[in-house]
């Protein structure tokens, strides 16, 4: 029988070369799905994200927060309306969209990496004019925001002085209108501006898989070939959609990982065989 001692050596002598490389670099995470009900997931994210803090990265939380959302509209007997997979905003939904994601979810999230020392500050994308966005044209969405300047500064003076940023996906338009932003796109857009090493989206599955297989690893000419192909399709568009455009904006690497995994956030970055798709440019 192999000695479990052993075995945690192995992987922190694996994790040690990826931990050197990516020492004051920026990673930003995106959170949603499964992962933000399941109580003991939820813990797990929170020591994970503070563990990379603690070793010297520069962590960025971005997170959703839909089922919440439509949870309380029902509460309130607001109408859930979703046009492409995309929830259709009006004034009284997008008060509730940001009552929940600036408000309980945000302070939740902050709540917990504290717990385990992470310096957590929860901020959105009103704050400081960190997004701004203009409606969304391609369908009728109402106040959903297509994000257009990110204003890295204040993050990057929260990194600076050890603070972990926790944003919740809103934004404000040039006249200070608020809209709701999808999660995904937010998070590309800032990882983006900010030129992160790592952009992770934890997801309620595997990864991109092809013929029921899982891809651990994509170029940036496959996926949009894939996706031109139909043989990425579905839900994973958006998802790989928005991770190409973040590869444009000057992330290295992203990451689709299901967090449904324990731990999943580290067996990613810090193990060769990875547990979910990377997405490279070349």
């Amino acid at each position: 029988m192999t000695n479990p001692v052993f075995r945690k050596e192995d992987v922190l002598i694996e994790a040690l070369p990826y931990i050197q490389q990516f020492e004051r670099k920026t990673f930003v995470i995106k959170y949603g799905g499964a992962v933000m009900e399941d109580e003991q997931l939820k813990s797990m994210v929170a020591q994970d994200v503070t563990l990379l803090r603690k070793i010297g990265i520069d962590v960025v939380v971005i997170h959703g927060g839909g089922k919440e959302i439509t949870a309380l509209l029902q509460k309130l007997n607001i109408e859930t309306k979703f046009v492409n997979g995309q929830r259709y905003t009006n004034e009284e939904t997008r008060d509730v969209v940001q009552m929940v994601l600036a408000g309980s979810i945000n302070k939740d999230i902050v709540r917990r990496i504290n717990i385990h020392g992470g310096r957590a500050v929860g901020i959105s994308g009103i704050d400081a004019g960190l997004v701004t966005v203009k409606k969304y044209e391609q369908d009728n969405l109402g106040l959903v925001g297509e994000v257009i300047d990110v204003n890295t500064s204040l993050i990057k003076n929260l990194l600076r002085d050890g603070y972990l940023p926790v944003i919740a996906p809103i934004g404000v338009d040039e006249n200070g209108t608020v809209y709701n932003v999808n999660a995904d796109i937010a998070a590309g857009s800032i990882a983006g501006a900010l030129e992160a090493a790592k952009l992770v989206y934890m997801t309620d599955v595997e990864g991109v898989k092809i013929n029921n297989h899982l891809i651990s690893h994509l170029t940036k000419e496959d996926a949009e070939n894939f996706i031109r192909d139909k043989i990425i399709n579905g839900g994973m568009i958006p998802k790989v959609e928005s991770a190409l455009d973040a590869i444009d904006k000057g992330v290295l690497k992203v990451h689709i990982v299901d967090g449904r995994i324990p731990h999943a956030l580290l067996l990613e970055i810090f193990t060769k065989e990875g547990v979910g798709t990377e997405i490279v440019g070349e």
